[in-house]
C-alpha cells in the first residue's frame, strides 16, 4: 500500500520544479482601493490567472506527471476537473472525469475542450468520489483525488511557497477552503519560511467542514453542504489535509453566501478582478462581522479562482 504523509517543504520545492512552465507564477499586488477600504494593506494572491483559471493546476500536474498508468479518472464539481483534465491533455493521458448533475455547463465544456470523458452522477463530493473508484478500477486507470492525496497537497503548496518569496512582509494570509489541499500545502510552506505570520481558512456557512472539524478536534461529515461556492461544498475535509491544519492553521472563518456574492462585486469593482464565488471567500471574511485584529496590518487574500458562469455575473452586474 502507498505510504501517506503530508508533504515537507523539499516535497513542495521539488513540486515547483515539476509545475514549472506548466502552472504560472501568479501576481501577488496590492490592491489599493481595498487596503483603504479595510484599514489595512491587501494584496491580492491571483490563481484565477493560472492557465485553468484556478489553483488546482498545481496539485493535478504534479500528480499526474508521477503516475504510471495511462488512463486517469477524478470527481469535481469543476477546477480540480479542469485542471486533470488540461493535465492529462500536455502529458498525453486519457482522462475522465465525474462530475456532480448539476455542474457548471462552462466548466464541463472547458474539461470537454481538453478532451476529457464526463459522466455526471450525484449532487455531493462524496456520490461522485464512489462513482470515481469505481470506475478507475473498472479502466485500470489511476485515481487523482482532489485533495487527499500527498503529491496533490505538494503541489498546491506551491502557491504558499510563491508568496512568501513574493512579499517580504506580511502578518496573514487567507484562504479559500474545500478538502483543504491548498490551505494545508501552502500552510506548511509558509509557516516553515515564516512561523510567525498567521494563516487562516475561509468557508461557507453552509458547508463548514473545516470550522467543525477544528472545534471536534477531528474530521466531520456534513450531511448536506450547500453554498453558492461550488467549490467549497466538499462533506468534509480528509485525515491528511486536516493533520496539516491542525499544525500550521490559525483558524477558519464562515463566511455567508451574500458576503461571498458582495466579495465577487468587490473584486471586480475595485481590484478588476474577475473571480468565482469559490475563490471570493477570502476578501468576504473582511466583509462580515467577524473580528478582523488577528489579521494584522498586512493580509494577503487568495483568490484562487476565476472560472464563473456567465449566467451568475449577469445576475450580479444586473443588481447594482
Amino acid at each position: 500500500m502507498e505510504a501517506r504523509h503530508l508533504p515537507t517543504i523539499q516535497d513542495i520545492t521539488s513540486a515547483s520544479k515539476t509545475i514549472f512552465g506548466v502552472a504560472c507564477v501568479t501576481p501577488l499586488v496590492e490592491a489599493p482601493a481595498l487596503s483603504r477600504r479595510f484599514g489595512r494593506q491587501v494584496f491580492l494572491k491571483l490563481e484565477c490567472f493560472q492557465p485553468t483559471g484556478a489553483f488546482k493546476i498545481r496539485g493535478a500536474y504534479n500528480k499526474i506527471s508521477k503516475v504510471m498508468e495511462s488512463h486517469v479518472v477524478a470527481a469535481s464539481s469543476g477546477n480540480h476537473g479542469i485542471a486533470v483534465a488540461y493535465s492529462s491533455h500536455l502529458l498525453g493521458k486519457k482522462c475522465t472525469i465525474v462530475v456532480p448533475e448539476n455542474a457548471v455547463e462552462e466548466k464541463i465544456r472547458r474539461m470537454e475542450d481538453f478532451g476529457a470523458e464526463i459522466v455526471k452522477f450525484g449532487k455531493y463530493s462524496d456520490e461522485r468520489g464512489t462513482k470515481a473508484k469505481k470506475l478507475a478500477k473498472e479502466y485500470g486507470a489511476a485515481l487523482v483525488h482532489p485533495y487527499d492525496d500527498p503529491d496533490i497537497i505538494a503541489g498546491q503548496g506551491t502557491c504558499g511557497l510563491e508568496i512568501v518569496s513574493q512579499l517580504k512582509e506580511f502578518d496573514s494570509v487567507i484562504f479559500p477552503v474545500g478538502g483543504g489541499g491548498l490551505i494545508s500545502g501552502s500552510s506548511i510552506a509558509i509557516k516553515t519560511k515564516k512561523p510567525d505570520v498567521k494563516v487562516f481558512g475561509a468557508e461557507p456557512e453552509g458547508a463548514p467542514k473545516l470550522h467543525e472539524a477544528l472545534r471536534a478536534g477531528h474530521p466531520i461529515t456534513l450531511e448536506s453542504p450547500k453554498s453558492i461556492a461550488d467549490g467549497l461544498i466538499p462533506n468534509s475535509v480528509s485525515e491528511l489535509t486536516f493533520e496539516a491544519v491542525k499544525k500550521h492553521v490559525d483558524e477558519s472563518f464562515t463566511v455567508s453566501d451574500n458576503h461571498i456574492l458582495a466579495a465577487v462585486k468587490l473584486l471586480l469593482k475595485d481590484a478588476h478582478v474577475l473571480a468565482e464565488p469559490s475563490g471570493a471567500a477570502s476578501l468576504a471574511v473582511l466583509l462580515s462581522t467577524h473580528d478582523l485584529s488577528a489579521l494584522g496590518e498586512r493580509v494577503v487574500i487568495v483568490v484562487s479562482g476565476g472560472n464563473i458562469s456567465l449566467s451568475l455575473l449577469s445576475q450580479l452586474l444586473s443588481n447594482r
